[in-house]
């Protein structure tokens, strides 16, 4: 669409340059109503031609592909004409690397416009970027000046600027901000210059720099003199290409050491207090040894800090700088054999190197040495994400050079094959013929991508609550499995590609995790089931299936969490533009219960990844397996190591070490009011972290004499039994309206006669096992209590005649409102009845919220002025009416007073991960 502003003039613009950077500028002075006359660009490399003479091609624009402008000093006249013969009066240099005579700079009546990657008159030269970061700048920029004889000293037009982040690269800092703000930016001054407002502002002497150009290997070279800051700033000032390069020596060098020349790439301020332990490397010219360890290479600088190398390359290959000097894994190197649709795939990947290349290629095509150069990197990343929906990173195809190791790359990221897309996740599994089908299942902790025992070696045994039989023995991990899981929980916020990548991209990922999980479901579900003893029929529809949709709804929120625009009073006569971000907490701590092992997982999990966070998890201890199958998953899915980690083992020590931990700055916490104060008062006592507290419930539930009763029974039952009664918004209390209290009780007990007790894989089983042995014995005690107090035991009571931990479904009637059993949460399978008299609404209300516990609540009648009046008073953070149970993943889940602050699902449990910035720019 055209711009036609009053008073801007139409331009006849030549188009001088090359790239993609190009290509944007030229579409984007066509989208606004201008004339594109000419194009000159760069020869063809081979048969390689560049984007911007395709485009220009394409639309019947003339172009013209000189090799050079002078000859000997001297523009060379047919050079010049084939210039003149467009007719431009403004020309537009993006992206160009060739130098242009005067001659041509001059004609126009508009003169030239030039990009110049740098905040003028700093940096000026062609490696702009590199010396940006190698020098420390805290600022970064770019410049559209008025060109002049090349030396960058031309008056400039417009300027832009960003900060420099801690570990931005030369990709980082050019993908982020030069490119599109470039582009930006050239277009903007092309529109100053067409309405007659451009401006011409001479460039100061003060502060000019003349960086030499870093082609010339002597300057690429690392010095040891330098501070830990100034070797970082120095190689990623090179990273991608050239690449800053050493020598290096796996031995302790002697006077005959063969020294090997290596670059380096994917720097970052290693900021870890505890240095790891390694392997030494040595560094020709350098008395100190570097070490490498499983996150890279550790380079020190001569403060004493150190720098972290992610990547190298030694003899052309770019490889992990862990795994430099060491032989490549089998599996690494073995090729997979390709199904159709992936072989379809395949055909569509070579057809856009061909495309970038513009060359036939084989399996054995060298993307590099057949004349890619860096934004071609962009160019394929970019075209394989739109064409096939994998997501590269760059340095995926600087590790994959040839194109069968590429297809190789892109096939094992899109069958998540491996937590970082390079191979199978493998873990020593646990496998099982149960439900008519394998299982199996990881039984060691997950940290940073990769299965591991627990640091003590200690193990736990977990029992199948059936049949009383050990299942397996899981990892029990301690204070220093924290630790560990910590410092990769904040690698990968920091340092990693998780708090790099784009929202939408995080969404797919969380997506693709909830399609394996889909895939998977049967044998999740039958992982809950003996675990956890939930019936396999409720584990498949709700423990697994609502964490599916958990996990779908706020993968679709990753793109859409959002700031504001806030008017503020301005500070006349200047303006004030304030607005807000909302930003990801950091790393962030997940404690879970034992009642729904999956779901709690996912409950806050989805929130907390979707928020752009990174997460230490502990499950429960007698029911963790289902969380470390979901482990194996996401690392399927592609989530990056040290996204997720999972620590295996007892509360009272993981969980208090998760609340205690300086870099911890969100807790999520769901169990026991009592644990839930010890949890908040370590978190206030540590960093005064955020917490989120989900506790314990009695929740009431309210039974009017109106309803209809034969729905009455059947959800009282739910409110009770459902889950074996392991629910936190199981109904505590029901207070059933006198005139229908004998009936209600006489057809719950018909009732729970009809209920199937026994092993939870059964179909037809509605009622399975307690969780585990300890909580059947308080189950016990729980009813004795209520007998010695008065309470009328109708039915059950006690542990079912038969192994495993069964207990009966329990009814107690005559319960007042001062007995133990009126007031605190049974957790498990027992009904609480009392009467309340007929049409007393406010005292049944008065009972009802007579405790300290507000997490849920219910009420059942057909008046619904009455619903709605009671719907207002009861103190609950859910109010089910005419219903019970009915949770939603779009609907907020939380407590009251003593039940706990904070919500799970639905939009308000994204700011539970969130933070909120506040941004005021005076102008």
């Amino acid at each position: 669409m055209s711009d036609n502003k009053p008073g801007k003039e139409t331009l006849r613009v030549a188009i001088i340059g090359q790239s993609l950077f190009a290509v944007e500028v030229y579409k984007a002075i066509k989208s606004n109503g201008h004339h594109i006359v000419g194009v000159f660009t760069i020869p063809d490399q081979g048969s390689k031609e560049d984007p911007l003479a395709t485009i220009a091609s394409q639309d019947v624009v003339p172009t013209f592909k000189f090799k050079a402008w002078r000859q000997k000093g001297q523009i060379i006249p047919e050079v010049l004409e084939q210039y003149k013969s467009v007719g431009a009066n403004l020309n537009v240099l993006p992206f160009c690397s060739q130098f242009i005579p005067m001659e041509v700079i001059d004609y126009p009546q508009y003169k030239s416009i030039v990009y110049h990657p740098s905040i003028l008159p700093r940096h000026r030269g062609a490696n702009a970027i590199a010396w940006t970061l190698i020098e420390g700048d805290a600022k970064a920029g770019l410049s559209i000046f008025w060109a002049d004889d090349g030396l960058d000293t031309g008056p400039v037009l417009l300027q832009r600027e960003c900060d420099v982040l801690e570990d931005d690269t030369l990709d980082s800092l050019y993908k982020r901000f030069m490119y599109p703000e470039g582009i930006k930016a050239t277009v903007d001054a092309v529109e100053l210059i067409a309405l007659g407002t451009a401006p011409v502002l001479q460039q100061p002497v003060e502060g000019a720099t003349y960086d030499p150009a870093l082609n010339k290997k002597d300057l690429q070279q690392v010095q040891w003199r330098l501070s830990g800051q100034q070797l970082h700033n120095f190689i990623r000032g090179l990273d991608s290409s050239p690449g800053a390069w050493t020598c290096v020596s796996l031995e302790e060098p002697t006077e005959s050491t063969a020294w090997q020349e290596i670059r380096l790439y994917g720097s970052q301020l290693f900021k870890d207090s505890s240095i790891p332990t390694g392997r030494s490397v040595y560094f020709q010219g350098n008395d100190k040894p570097g070490i490498q360890w499983e996150n890279g290479l550790l380079i020190p600088g001569q403060d004493g800090k150190w720098v972290n190398v992610q990547r190298i390359s030694a003899e052309g290959k770019v490889m992990k700088a862990a795994n430099y000097g060491r032989q490549a894994e089998s599996s690494s190197s073995a090729a997979v054999e390709l199904t159709e649709d992936e072989k379809a795939k395949q055909e569509i990947i070579r057809q856009v190197w061909k495309s970038i290349l513009s060359a036939d290629v084989s399996d054995e095509t060298d993307f590099f040495a057949a004349g890619a150069g860096s934004m071609d990197v962009v160019r394929l990343v970019e075209e394989l994400k739109d064409k096939i929906g994998v997501t590269l990173q760059n340095e995926d195809v600087f590790m994959a050079t040839k194109f069968n190791e590429l297809i190789q790359c892109v096939i094992s990221k899109l069958r998540g094959d491996g937590s970082d897309g390079s191979g199978k996740v493998e873990y020593d599994a646990i496998v099982m013929t149960v439900n008519n089908r394998e299982i199996r299942f990881p039984h060691q902790q997950f940290i940073n991508g990769k299965f591991m025992d627990a640091a003590s070696g200690k193990t736990t045994a977990i029992i199948n609550p059936t049949d009383e039989s050990v299942i397996c023995q899981v990892s029990s991990g301690g204070i220093e499995d924290v630790q560990k899981a910590v410092e990769a929980a904040r690698m990968a916020f920091e340092e990693g590609e998780w708090g790099k990548m784009n929202a939408r991209d995080r969404g797919r990922l969380l997506f693709k995790l909830a399609d394996l999980m889909e895939e998977h479901k049967e044998e999740l579900a039958t992982i809950e089931s003996i675990d956890s003893g939930a019936v396999y029929t409720l584990a498949l529809k709700t423990h697994v299936g609502m964490s599916i949709d958990t996990w779908r709804y706020f993968a679709g929120w990753c793109d859409k969490i959002h700031g504001s625009t806030i008017p503020v009073n301005n500070a006349r006569p200047n303006k004030n533009f304030t607005f807000t971000r909302r930003e990801p907490i950091g790393v962030c701590g997940l404690v879970t219960p034992w009642n729904y092992p999956l779901m709690m997982l996912s409950w806050k999990m989805a929130a907390c990844l979707a928020a752009g966070n990174t997460v230490v998890h502990k499950p429960a201890e007698v029911c963790p397996l289902t969380a470390l199958k979901f482990a194996e998953l996401a690392a399927r899915a592609g989530i990056p190591p040290g996204v997720i980690n999972i620590v295996t083992g007892k509360g009272s020590i993981i969980g208090q070490a998760l609340a205690e931990h300086p870099v911890v700055r969100k807790l999520g916490f769901t169990g026991s009011t009592e644990t839930g104060k010890i949890v908040m008062r370590a978190c206030a006592d540590s960093n005064l972290k955020k917490t989120s507290l989900e506790l314990g419930g009695k929740s009431p539930f309210i039974i009017f004499s109106d309803c209809d009763i034969d729905r009455a029974v059947r959800l009282g039952m739910s409110s009770v039994f459902f889950n074996k009664g392991e629910n936190c918004i199981a109904a505590g209390r029901l207070f059933v309206e006198k005139p229908i209290h004998d009936e209600f009780v006489k057809r719950v007990l018909i009732e729970i006669g009809k209920m199937s007790i026994g092993d939870p894989l059964d179909r037809g089983t509605q009622h399975g096992p307690q969780n585990h042995k300890a909580h059947l014995d308080k189950l016990i005690e729980y009813c004795d209590i209520g007998v010695k107090e008065g309470a009328t035991l109708v039915t059950g009571g006690k542990r079912a005649d038969r192994p495993g931990f069964f207990f009966l479904p329990t009814v107690f009637t005559d319960v007042q409102d001062h007995m133990y059993v009126a007031k605190e949460e049974s957790f498990g399978p027992v009904m609480i009845i009392s009467p309340f008299e007929s049409g007393d609404v406010d005292s049944v209300l008065r009972r009802a919220n007579a405790s300290e516990y507000g997490l849920a609540s219910g009420v059942i009648t057909r008046d619904l002025s009455k619903a709605l009046y009671v719907t207002e008073k009861l103190q609950a953070g859910t109010v089910f009416v005419n219903t019970y149970n009915k949770t939603d993943v779009a609907a907020p889940f939380g407590g009251f007073k003593q039940s706990g602050f904070g919500k799970d699902l639905g939009e308000e449990a994204l700011n539970e991960y969130l933070k909120t910035k506040c941004v005021t720019i005076e102008y």
